[in-house]
């Protein structure tokens, strides 16, 4: 099972997080757009949508949404992020784990961004998701996800961050255990009500460092082909050496 976050977690995320989204969507939508399918076909599966930053973008776009995450505090938030389109009928959220699920329509393009997929625990549950996603996906759909690398949570994740305002104060420590092949982050502080008061939070997250080839290999054993790991800058051109970098983005085909 993948992680579900709380409250002041979801509310921190959904303020300060969603640059990731606005960086890297320009990338997806004109990777998609280039296939088959992205010419006619303007639906999308968001999976651990978090506060929906990326399924915005998207409705803005024209597509329609859906939207699936195990926290029900981020799905608050997709859901109010979303605004007039779920009127509409053109976005819905649900809650479920990416490790196992399944929708009631068959869908031509999947994302899943910001390194939501190495908080799975093992790579069965990794299968598990890529095989989730093969079901419900049309054939010819794409998937592109990405995941923080071993090299990428070694370089990152051994600090201490603070970040100190009217709004909140936000302390971050990570640490990357190399046995175990995992990052964990204790996020604290305080953050302002809407009282004018001070709560503190405080949650614990972690990131599981997958072996590339063996993500590779998952993936075309659940059905996938032309796999490529690619950098958040180049979706058309496969890495020689992607345990060398940072974060890598899958791009699959079924």
């Amino acid at each position: 099972m993948s992680q579900a976050y709380g409250k002041q977690f979801s509310r921190i995320y959904n303020l300060r997080w969603g640059n990731f989204a606005r960086q890297i969507a320009p990338q997806i939508l004109k990777y998609y757009e280039s296939t088959p399918l992205g010419k006619s076909n303007k639906a999308v599966l968001d999976l651990c949508c978090g506060a929906g930053h990326l399924s915005a973008i998207f409705l803005e776009h024209g597509y329609s949404v859906v939207g699936i995450d195990l926290s029900t505090e981020m799905l608050e938030y997709a859901r109010q992020n979303a605004g007039d389109y779920l009127v509409q009928g053109k976005a819905r959220f649900m809650q479920a784990d990416a490790a196992n699920f399944t929708i009631d329509q068959s869908v031509p393009f999947v994302v899943s961004m910001y390194d939501s997929l190495n908080h799975l625990p093992d790579l069965t549950s990794l299968r598990n998701c890529f095989a989730s996603v093969y079901r419900v996906a049309l054939p010819g759909g794409i998937f592109i996800f990405d995941l923080n690398t071993r090299t990428g949570l070694r370089r990152r994740w051994n600090s201490i961050s603070v970040e100190d305002d009217e709004e909140l104060t936000l302390i971050n420590r990570s640490f990357y255990d190399e046995e175990n092949s995992r990052g964990w982050t204790r996020i604290s502080g305080f953050i302002r009500n809407q009282g004018g008061n001070y709560e503190r939070f405080e949650e614990t997250v972690y990131n599981t460092a997958f072996e590339l080839l063996a993500v590779r290999n998952a993936l075309i054993e659940t059905g996938w082909a032309n796999v490529m790991m690619v950098s958040g800058n180049d979706f058309y051109t496969p890495l020689d050496e992607p345990e060398n970098e940072p974060r890598v983005f899958f791009i699959a085909r079924k």
